[in-house]
Order: C-alpha cells, then sequence, then structure tokens
C-alpha cells in the first residue's frame, strides 16, 4: 500500500492530490449522515454523496497507478483535468440535491432537477469515452515497463468498467433502478441494494470495479496472460450474471 501511494504522489500528483480531495469529501459526508437530520428514500441523505466521493477517490488512485505506464504522458494530463471536471461536475450536483434533500438520479420532478440529472449523464458518459480512448492507448502501445501480465489486466478491465458504466443508460431510461418495486425499498447497509427486488446497481457497482478487481487478483493469482484471460472471463460472466438476476427481479442477496 505504501508504494501504491507514493507511486501515484510522485507519478501522478494532481489525481493524488484530487483523489484526497474525495476522501476529505466522504468522511465530511459521512459525518453529516450521523448528525444531519436530512433523509432520502428512507436513510440519510448523505450516504449517496459519502458512496461517491469514496468511489471517485478509489477510481482516481487506481487510473493514476495505472497511467504511469503509458509512455504518451501529454493525453495522460488531457485525462487528468477531463476526470477532475467530469467527476467533479458529477459530485457537486449529487452533494447540492442531498443538501436538499431530493434524489440527484432519476429526478426530472422539476425543470431544474431534470437538467440536473441530464448534465450528470452527459458528465460521465463523456469521461467514460474518454477512459476508453485510454484503454485504446494502452492497446496501441507496444512496449511496457511492466508485467505483461498486469498490463493486459489493465486493458480488460477498463473494458468491463466502460460497459458496465454505460449500464447507467438502462437505469436512466428506466428512471429506477429497482425491478420489480420502485426505489426505496428495504436495502442492505451502506450499499442499500434492495433486499426483495432486482437492483441494477449491483452489476454496476461490479463493472465499475473491476478497474481495480481483475488487476489485484492478476497480481495474486496469474503466471500467464491466458490466466489473466480466464480470470477477467469469469469476472465478467459474474458480472453479466448480476444484471440478469436483478433484471429477474431477484435480489443479490435473498433474505
Amino acid at each position: 500500500m505504501k508504494y501504491f501511494i507514493e507511486t501515484i504522489k510522485d507519478k501522478n500528483d494532481i489525481l493524488f492530490i484530487y483523489g484526497i480531495i474525495c476522501l476529505l469529501g466522504a468522511i465530511i459526508c459521512f459525518i453529516l449522515s450521523k448528525y444531519n437530520s436530512i433523509q432520502i428514500l428512507g436513510i440519510s441523505g448523505w450516504i449517496k454523496p459519502f458512496k461517491f466521493f469514496l468511489s471517485t477517490a478509489i477510481f482516481t488512485f487506481t487510473i493514476a497507478f495505472y497511467l504511469q505506464f503509458l509512455d504518451n504522458q501529454n493525453q495522460v494530463t488531457i485525462y487528468n483535468w477531463s476526470l477532475i471536471l467530469f467527476l467533479s461536475i458529477e459530485l457537486i450536483l449529487i452533494t447540492y440535491q442531498a443538501s436538499q434533500g431530493k434524489t440527484s438520479h432519476f429526478n426530472i420532478a422539476t425543470s431544474l432537477d431534470k437538467a440536473i440529472f441530464n448534465i450528470m449523464g452527459i458528465a460521465i458518459s463523456i469521461l467514460m469515452l474518454h477512459t476508453l480512448y485510454m484503454g485504446i492507448l494502452f492497446f496501441n502501445q507496444t512496449q511496457f515497463n511492466a508485467p505483461e501480465t498486469l498490463i493486459l489486466a489493465i486493458k480488460l478491465s477498463i473494458i468491463v468498467m466502460v460497459i458496465f458504466a454505460f449500464e447507467g443508460l438502462v437505469m436512466g431510461g428506466l428512471l429506477k433502478h429497482t425491478v420489480g418495486s420502485q426505489d426505496g425499498s428495504s436495502g442492505l447497509p451502506i450499499l442499500n441494494w434492495s433486499k426483495n427486488y432486482g437492483d441494477l446497481r449491483v452489476a454496476h457497482f461490479f463493472g465499475m470495479h473491476a478497474l481495480q478487481i481483475i488487476p489485484l487478483v492478476t497480481y495474486f493469482l496469474a503466471k500467464s496472460k491466458r490466466d489473466v484471460i480466464i480470470i477477467s472471463s469469469v469476472y465478467l460472466l459474474f458480472v453479466t450474471y448480476t444484471l440478469i438476476q436483478a433484471f429477474q427481479s431477484k435480489p443479490f442477496i435473498k433474505f
């Protein structure tokens, strides 16, 4: 962990600082969730911004570590600011809506709510397309100062992440994430995934965190490129299963 943090700080100080800011944002939102009375869909309104600040910090630190392996650091610099801009838009709008006691996603109750929802969707779509482009740079580069298994894991994890990032468009089209009921049913602690119905956020979560999980499992288990492909394929099948399960109105964990 110390090597991971020191590498990010040394190789990409811009994203290192941004990741720290997001961690501080997560801490503030967590504290507010304990002491502020705002409730949204039966839980503290600050839980959602807490989760988004935390996941943004994890994403930022992870991608910053991977980007050191690209030769085209000019493109890395452009991507850094793209990430900061579009994720900041997302975080600011989610936090604003939470402070108003409103849901941020799928909320089209007023013209302002609809505009906020659409802006967030556009912002994250642009960032994911830019992330896909950075993945293409990984595929186009032939030589890396890193093990081949790690680089292949990074390439495949970016593909899986982008695919399931755009699953958000499905939820946007439905204007909800619960299948079989309306949003707001009893959910798991913190994650708040539905205990009784299908929840499209499960596949979205695991798909997005392919960026961390596939390379991490590869680091501990993979001996060859074949192993990386097997690990990535199994993980993709698992995430796809959770998506099918949700569409069948089945909860990820049955209570």
